[in-house]
């Protein structure tokens, strides 16, 4: 049976108090919705319906690479009104899961078996049971069987001490909402259309509602504002925390850890505190990596150790490299096997080959480096003549002396040795000698320059 996501999207999030429409505040580095749509994903739906109204352009700009249908809900008219703009773009057969663009966390597992159970009865929903369901609407039931949803503003007293809520989370037959949705009233006190009113009208025809509950209750938390914004953050890096350590990671705290998109771990990796990873990052077997580093889109081989306050993004990095501390890998940068880049290292669109150093002090953009090599303290490449980019080559087993300035497009031969303090301009051979300096001046008995006292 084939399946559709629905996903309500058009709420301005007054209580956010931002420009950026509330289905684009980030969560773990991912807008909301996107977190929503990643999950839709992997439920292999058929296709992807999101309803978008306040800052319409922005979203679908934001997600212009994914193949959804959009529809807008030009005037907010309640939850069943929003699924009511999607009629003219949903199929008549199979099943839609109805989700809400600013519940980002429902996982995948949650959703299938919630499809799972609905294809029998031709709807159900999410529930959950909370120790205080105060403001929640309740779920009634008689023997088990759901019999109404009730607003907690429309419950008894015996009702309100129900603990079970509705969570907004629907899995209906598109036959039946075709069916349903154009008979909601907004016959009530907010002159709205409210989808909780398909419940009823699945009851009155002698259908059984379905019912799950999430796994873990935060998976069903909703965002209105930055505050629950930021503890819903905390509550999905906890979950996320303990998954890698499940998988084997150590790391040293897991409240002082974010993971903001995906990562792959091999067997004993370590992570010190305040690391943040972002994008698809890998870490190979024995990996460590110390406090306060930021890694993006990077792949970095089995026994790298990467000291604190080391910046990476869109770098590979080799087996056994050692890294930092305050080490910057910008985009392009790939390390070989036993690769040392030490304290203030920057490297930019640069290879550097097996067992080379640069341990102090330097800035590789643009160059080729060899094997064995060793790139001396205060060392830059000169790539850059303000308009143009140019290529450094040093060869293998170069030794560059601290302070040096290589002027690209150069190359530096195999075993070649530049001097300390040069500005090379011209290629180096191979196992030859090359420095460039002024002559040294020496002035006795110079009267340093004094302060005038006032």
């Amino acid at each position: 049976m084939s399946t559709t996501v629905i996903i309500l999207a058009a709420g301005k999030g007054t209580r956010m108090r931002s420009s950026l429409p509330k289905v684009l505040q980030p969560l773990a580095g991912r807008p909301l919705l996107g977190h929503v749509i990643a999950t839709a994903k992997k439920l292999n739906a058929n296709n992807i319906i999101t309803i978008y109204g306040h800052g319409g352009a922005l979203v679908q700009q934001a997600f212009a690479a994914e193949q959804i249908d959009w529809v807008e809900q030009a005037e907010q008219l309640g939850t069943g009104h929003a699924v009511q703009m999607t009629l003219p773009v949903l199929k008549n057969e199979g099943m839609s899961l109805i989700l809400s663009g600013d519940v980002p966390c429902v996982t995948q597992d949650t959703l299938q078996r919630l499809l799972d159970a609905s294809q029998e009865t031709g709807i159900g929903l999410v529930t959950l049971t909370l120790p205080d369901a105060s403001g929640y609407g309740r779920i009634v039931r008689d023997n088990g069987a759901i019999q109404a949803i009730v607003e907690h503003k429309d419950a008894s007293d015996e009702q309100r001490q129900i603990k079970e809520i509705n969570t907004g989370i629907y899995c209906v037959s598109n036959a039946k909402l075709h069916e349903w949705l154009p008979k909601l009233s907004n016959d009530n006190a907010q002159c709205e259309y409210y989808l909780t009113d398909i419940v009823a009208m699945a009851l009155a025809d002698g259908m059984t509602v379905a019912s799950v509950e999430p796994t873990l209750a935060f998976e069903v938390e909703g965002v209105n504002d930055r505050v629950q914004l930021a503890a819903l953050e905390r509550e999905f890096q906890a979950f996320q925390a303990k998954s890698l350590m499940q998988q084997g990671v150590h790391l040293i705290d897991p409240s002082r850890f974010d993971l903001r998109g995906d990562l792959t771990v091999g067997k004993d990796v370590r992570i010190d505190i305040n690391v943040i990873i972002e994008g698809d990052v890998t870490l190979g077997d024995n990996v460590e990596i110390g406090a306060g580093c930021v890694i993006k889109n990077t792949t970095i081989a089995a026994g790298t150790k990467v000291q604190p306050y080391s910046v990476f993004e869109n770098a590979v990095v080799g087996e056994n490299v050692q890294i930092g501390p305050f080490a910057r890998l910008r985009p392009g940068a790939k390390l070989a096997n036993e690769v040392h880049i030490g304290n203030f290292v920057e490297v930019k669109n640069s290879s550097v080959g097996v067992g080379s150093k640069a341990n102090h002090f330097t800035y590789l953009g643009d160059a080729e480096i060899g094997a064995g090599s060793n790139i001396g303290a205060g060392t830059i490449t000169c790539n850059y003549d303000g308009a143009n980019k140019f290529k450094t080559v040093i060869g293998d087993a170069a030794f560059i002396g601290s302070n040096s300035s290589l002027v690209a497009p150069v190359t530096i031969g195999n075993g070649a040795t530049v001097g300390a303090g040069s500005v090379i301009t011209r290629d180096v051979a191979d196992h030859s000698l090359a420095f460039e300096r002024s002559k040294q001046l020496v002035k006795e008995n110079y009267p340093r320059p004094q302060k005038v006292k006032k």
